[in-house]
């Protein structure tokens, strides 16, 4: 049987290059889904961990979420994983009843590591067969003895290599004993299949001759004499309960199914994009294609109508809640949920959701209340991340985005693992502050969100560090990927809040068209850099002042 791995899954992920708050709110949440019954809640995260996020999970003990590079959609998100197969070596006739049985279009013939190796479908089989039993050419079939048994439901008197697998061609004995021998001649009698009834005259000259493999219609018994003959030339010899016609008819189907079965097609991978695969399936047989994964093994079959059916992945949005900031391809699927402390934006959904926003510092003071209203114990693990997630995202309770319940609920978490804030708010910072062999995409793609103002598009990426000096004397390395940045997204301007944790207060990397440039009404430190004194946080001090910026700008 296939693998299940299809079932439905439902991702909780934050935001396109995720900060702290976003990768612990997805672990802390989906950890509180699971623990209330629901085992297909599975974190996710849609980029690379700061350093400072891969510390704390691995100060904590705690799995980073699973990383999840996109959602276009995919194979893995639609194919049909609990699904019939059939080793090589099997008769056609078990896959032909296994067709039958399950009323299926196709069925995917495996090696014994469970790698696929064809398919099976009704048109190929049509195909053989019919080239098979032309008359114009002799019949030849790919068996063994064992597999002639197993069809035939023979009695089995002599049997020889029971389980050798080679061509041989067949000769029906309904001509006169002279006749036969005649064609029999023309072959090589080791290689060859006899079938015949009650005629001791052929079965002695068959046995004599030494052929592969004699069989008996009509369930015929064969004489003693002959019987000893058989063991000595090595000649098998089975009894078949079917006349003579029947048993021809059913020897074709003794051959592995690997005969019949279809090479030609090739199947796809669970990454396989939807768009690559649908005009592959509009043309494969029974518009039905075989899946597997990296290694070649089988994972199941997707068809065409699997590809109108929901998705198996639906969506809790955690520390975000527009899609500009989202994963990608996430438009493609249901949105249970979306947990978050930033501002409204324009997502919509298909159905009524759970929506819940808060004005506080983090979106894991979110999380933690919801471990309380619900009246869930928090695992200590749990805990110190939430509680990390709550200092990284307030610069340890300093931010102007910090509330009173950001603080009591710091507090609340502090006091359940025995953590001190202070203390474990320096290593925090100390661990996000490291810029030391970190390139200018690395620190500014880390936590780079993406927004829209009147028709106008832009991005603001921001860092922590102890000393804006460093980031001051790369000054160069920095304005000319903002400047990709800014060219290839086609963006107004692209900028950098560098945020100083000691004297909380930042600096702004600017590169941006110049007409806009030029009006930005900030106090200029240097050339495309702009000082925001008191400024650390984007949410709640940079945008609104960037947002009237930008709407400015397009008035004028």
């Amino acid at each position: 049987m296939g693998k299940t791995e299809n079932e439905k899954r439902v991702y909780v992920i934050g935001h396109r290059n995720p900060d702290t708050d976003s990768i612990v709110s997805a672990a802390a949440y989906a950890a509180l889904k699971q623990a209330q019954g629901a085992s297909n809640c599975v974190a996710a995260r849609a980029g690379k961990p700061t350093p400072q996020t891969e510390y704390i999970f691995n100060r904590f003990k705690v799995a980073l979420p699973e990383f999840v590079p996109d959602l276009v959609p995919k194979v893995a998100y639609h194919f049909h994983g609990d699904i019939d197969t059939i080793g090589e070596e099997t008769s056609l006739w078990e896959a032909m009843e296994r067709l039958e049985k399950n009323r299926t279009r196709v069925l995917p013939v495996v090696d014994s590591s469970g790698r696929y190796h064809s398919l099976l479908h009704y048109s190929s089989f049509a195909q053989k067969v019919l080239k098979m039993i032309n008359p114009k050419q002799k019949t030849v079939i790919q068996t063994s003895v064992e597999l002639l048994s197993s069809v035939l439901h023979t009695q089995a008197l002599v049997v020889h290599n029971p389980k050798e697998l080679r061509k041989s061609p067949v000769i029906i004995a309904a001509a006169e004993t002279e006749t036969f021998k005649e064609h029999l001649g023309v072959h090589i009698p080791g290689n060859t299949i006899v079938i015949t009834g009650n005629r001791s005259d052929i079965q002695r000259h068959s046995i004599e001759n030494g052929v592969r493999a004699l069989i008996i219609t009509n369930g015929t018994m064969l004489d003693k004499d002959l019987r000893e003959e058989a063991e000595r030339r090595g000649v098998s010899v089975l009894i078949s309960p079917y006349d003579t016609a029947s048993t021809a008819l059913l020897i074709i189907y003794s051959m592995p199914v690997t005969s019949m079965s279809n090479t030609v097609v090739q199947p796809v991978n669970r990454s396989d994009p939807v768009k690559r695969v649908a005009p592959l399936l509009s043309e494969a047989p029974g518009k039905t294609l075989p899946v597997v994964d990296d290694e070649g093994i089988l994972a199941g079959v997707i068809s065409e109508s699997d590809l109108y059916r929901e998705p198996n992945i639906e969506i809790i949005m955690v520390d975000h809640n527009e899609f500009s900031q989202a994963i990608e391809g996430i438009e493609n699927y249901r949105i249970l949920e979306i947990i978050d402390h930033h501002r409204l934006g324009t997502v919509s959904t298909r159905n009524p959701i759970t929506f819940i926003n808060k004005p506080v510092g983090a979106t894991s003071t979110i999380v933690t209340s919801l471990y309380q209203e619900y009246r869930v114990p928090i695992k200590p693990e749990i805990a110190s991340i939430l509680l990390c997630g709550i200092l990284a995202d307030t610069l340890v309770l300093q931010s102007a985005t910090t509330t009173e319940l950001d603080r009591s609920t710091a507090e609340y978490l502090a006091s359940i693992v025995n953590l001190d804030i202070e203390t474990l708010g320096r290593d925090l910072m100390q661990a996000a502050s490291n810029i030391a062999g970190r390139t200018a995409s690395e620190l500014i793609g880390q936590d780079l969100k993406a927004y829209e103002e009147a028709g106008l598009s832009f991005t603001v990426s921001q860092i922590e560090v102890e000393d804006p000096h460093g980031i001051l004397a790369r000054k160069g390395e920095f304005v000319e990927e903002l400047e990709r940045r800014r060219e290839r997204g086609g963006h107004l301007f692209s900028a950098l809040l560098v945020t100083d944790i000691t004297a909380l207060s930042s600096i702004l990397v600017v590169s941006a068209e110049k007409n806009f440039e030029q009006a930005v009404a900030l106090p200029r430190q240097e050339e495309s850099v702009f000082v925001m004194r008191d400024v650390v946080s984007r949410k709640k001090q940079l945008m609104p002042i960037l947002s009237e910026l930008v709407e400015r700008y397009a008035e004028a």
